[in-house]
C-alpha cells in the first residue's frame, strides 16, 4: 500500500486514501458481480427476491424462492431515455455471458407506484411488488431497472459484465482513483462435470481455518488466506499465505482428489521439504506494468513494457524467436527435421 501511494503521490500528484478499503471475495461477487470491482460506478447489483417472491411470474418466483438462486438487479440513473433498441442490444449482451434474457422497468413517476412502471412484465406485479422494488433499489423517476435471475453466480457473472458496460457507455464511471483490498477468496469450487472439487486458486493457499475435520466435512465453505489488491476494475496484485504443515497440505490433496500415491508423484519435493519444517510465509505477485498501464491512461499492457510481444509471440523488439545455432541445439540434444516437401 505504501508503495502504491507513493508512487501516485510523486508522479501524479494523487493521494490514495490511507488505508486501502478491504472488502471479502463474498460480498465483492454479490454487490458488484466481480472480484475486481470498479468502485467508481455508483450503482450495485441488488438482490431483490423478497420484492417478488409471491408474484405469479415463474421467472422470478422460482428463481426467488431457491436459496441456490437469485433475483438481482441494477437501477441505472437516466437509464429510462433508452430506446428499445439498445434495450434489446444489452440483452444480447448479457447473454454472452450467461443470461437466458433481460427483463427490464423503466421508472417513469415513482410516486405512482405500479401505474408510473413501463415494462413488459409490469402486467405480472402487483402494487406490493413495484413498490418494494422501487424502495429496494433507490430509484428515482427516469431511472431504468435491469434484472438478472437465475443461478447465483451466473446472475453475478452478467449483470456484473452489465453493470460495467452499461457505465462505460452512458458515462456513468466517475472520475478518480478507487483501491481495494479484496479478501476471504474460497478456497475450492465443486465441478459438476467431473464430479470433484477443485482449487479456486491453487492447492498451496492456507485456509483461514485448519482443523481438518471441518476442512473434510465442508470444504465448500472454506475460505483461504488469499488476497488481491485493486484499482479501478483491473487487479494489479494477487497473493496469499502459503501451507507450511505437512499435514494440512496432504489434507487439501485429498480433498481435491489426489490421492496419497498421486500427491507424491506430483508433489513429493514438497511434502518431503515441509516435513523437515517450513516457516510461515506469504507474499503477493505484483503488476506492476498493469499500474504502469492505469497510470498511463493506456488500454493495452503492451503499451508500458519494454519488450511487448505479438499474439503470435514474437518480440517486436529483439525479433525473437531467432535462429538457433546447431551448437545450441546439440548441447540440449534437440534434432530439427525439415519436413519433406511435396
Amino acid at each position: 500500500e505504501n508503495m502504491i501511494r507513493h508512487a501516485f503521490a510523486e508522479v501524479m500528484d494523487v493521494q490514495l486514501p490511507n488505508p486501502f478499503p478491504r472488502m471479502t471475495w463474498h460480498d465483492a461477487m454479490t454487490r458488484f458481480g466481480s472480484d475486481k470491482p470498479d468502485l467508481r460506478i455508483d450503482f450495485e447489483l441488488i438482490t431483490v427476491c423478497d420484492a417478488i417472491r409471491h408474484v405469479d411470474f415463474k421467472v422470478f418466483s422460482e428463481p426467488a424462492n431457491d436459496p441456490t438462486c437469485r433475483v438481482a438487479a441494477i437501477c441505472v440513473p437516466g437509464g429510462a431515455n433508452l430506446s428499445r433498441k439498445q434495450i434489446d442490444e444489452y440483452t444480447e449482451y448479457a447473454k454472452k455471458y450467461g443470461a437466458k434474457g433481460l427483463a427490464w422497468i423503466k421508472v417513469n413517476d415513482v410516486s405512482k407506484g405500479l401505474q408510473g412502471l413501463q415494462s413488459p412484465i409490469a402486467k405480472f406485479l402487483d402494487e406490493t411488488a413495484a413498490n418494494k422494488l422501487l424502495e429496494m433499489t433507490g430509484a428515482n423517476d427516469g431511472d431504468l431497472l435491469l434484472f438478472g435471475a437465475g443461478k447465483k453466480p451466473t446472475v453475478a457473472n452478467f449483470l456484473g459484465e452489465l453493470r460495467l458496460k452499461v457505465a462505460n457507455d452512458l458515462g456513468l464511471v466517475n472520475a478518480g482513483w478507487k483501491p481495494l483490498w479484496v479478501t476471504d477468496f474460497p478456497m475450492f469450487e465443486w465441478d459438476e462435470g467431473s464430479d470433484r472439487w477443485y482449487a479456486c486458486n491453487h492447492p498451496f493457499t492456507a485456509p483461514v481455518d485448519e482443523d481438518l475435520d471441518r476442512l473434510q466435512s465442508n470444504p465448500g465453505e472454506t475460505i483461504s488466506k488469499g488476497y488481491d489488491v485493486v484499482l479501478n476494475g483491473w487487479e494489479i496484485g494477487g497473493g496469499s499465505i502459503r501451507i507450511h504443515d505437512q499435514d494440512l497440505q496432504s489434507k487439501i490433496f485429498r480433498i481435491l482428489g489426489i490421492d496419497e500415491q498421486q500427491a507424491q508423484d506430483k508433489f513429493g519435493f514438497l511434502l518431503e521439504a515441509l516435513r523437515y519444517g517450513c516457516p510461515p510465509h506469504g507474499g503477493i505477485a505484483f503488476g506492476l506494468d498493469r499500474m504502469a498501464t492505469l497510470m498511463s491512461g493506456s488500454t493495452s499492457i503492451r503499451d508500458v513494457i519494454a519488450f511487448p510481444k505479438t499474439t503470435s509471440a514474437s518480440c517486436l523488439m529483439t525479433q525473437a524467436p531467432s535462429t538457433v545455432s546447431e551448437d545450441q541445439l546439440s548441447d540440449l540434444h534437440i534434432q530439427v527435421s525439415q519436413p519433406d516437401s511435396e
